[in-house]
């Protein structure tokens, strides 16, 4: 049974969302299915859409907290300079997670904005600006849809059962040979958005979630997000999801602990 909990958002998680929300109206959505859009070094895409929306939460979340802000759309060596600085406070945010989306039409993709503190997240806020949902949360506090607290569906009993989300890239070569001749779960999907993947999970919309590695800006928010609704995180090589480099980790992940301990036991058995 689900257990009633009267907690609303503090001020602050309010005002980030109603920063995001804003920049998702008159920097994002505007320019869904218009834009222009290059590839960066690491081949993945840009669009002004990301460069305009980066540099517009970026002023709003300093105006909520003055503190650095470390963007998708930065340099590495900035990223890596601010992180190495902002110890006691940094912004993490991904202007459009799932910008391949956004340039496509397709549905899946959105804002992803974190609060760390000592390289910990404190706060995250994840907006889908198509479905019009706001996942969010705070350490200790838990995680909230649309301002109420989640109440995320019941996920399945057992991993034969389960809808896995799943993104096979940067997975070793026998673990996608596994996954694709002998899938543990009932049915697979990915959708290439990472910060919706955690939440989706969060919210039982997926019951088990893996991915061969992720950048910071992917996981900020959306690990608070899925630890605060109850569920549990860590990496394909260790049990601290903490342990793993922050610039890039594997994800192992599902609300249910039973759910989380099958999943984990499985991957690591194709290893």
């Amino acid at each position: 049974m689900t257990r009633t909990v009267t907690r609303r958002m503090s001020a602050t998680l309010k005002a980030v969302v109603a920063a995001v929300k804003l920049v998702a109206a008159e920097e994002i959505m505007p320019r869904y299915l218009k834009v222009a859009h290059q590839r960066k070094s690491d081949g993945s895409l840009c669009t002004d859409a990301d460069i305009a929306a980066q540099a517009a939460l970026t002023k709003k979340l300093q105006a909520i907290l003055n503190v650095p802000v470390l963007g998708e759309e930065m340099a590495a060596a900035d990223q890596h300079a601010i992180w190495q600085s902002g110890s006691g406070g940094l912004w993490c945010i991904d202007p459009i997670d799932g910008t391949s989306n956004f340039v496509r039409g397709l549905p899946y993709f959105a804002v992803s904005v974190a609060l760390l503190r000592e390289g910990k997240s404190v706060s995250g806020v994840v907006y889908d600006p198509v479905a019009d949902e706001v996942f969010a949360a705070e350490q200790g506090e838990g995680t909230f849809l649309n301002g109420e607290k989640l109440v995320g569906r019941e996920v399945v009993g057992t991993l034969d059962q389960a809808l896995a989300s799943v993104d096979l890239k940067r997975l070793s070569v026998k673990l996608v040979a596994q996954l694709a001749s002998h899938p543990p779960y009932c049915s697979q999907r990915n959708f290439g958005a990472s910060a919706l993947d955690w939440c989706y999970t969060a919210a039982g919309r997926y019951d088990v979630y893996l991915h061969g590695g992720q950048k910071l800006w992917d996981y900020a928010a959306g690990l608070l997000i899925l630890r605060e609704s109850g569920g549990q995180a860590c990496c394909i090589e260790s049990d601290d999801f903490a342990q793993g480099d922050i610039w890039q980790r594997s994800v192992i992940a599902a609300r249910d602990e039973k759910l989380f301990e099958e999943w984990k036991s499985w991957i690591r058995a194709q290893q």
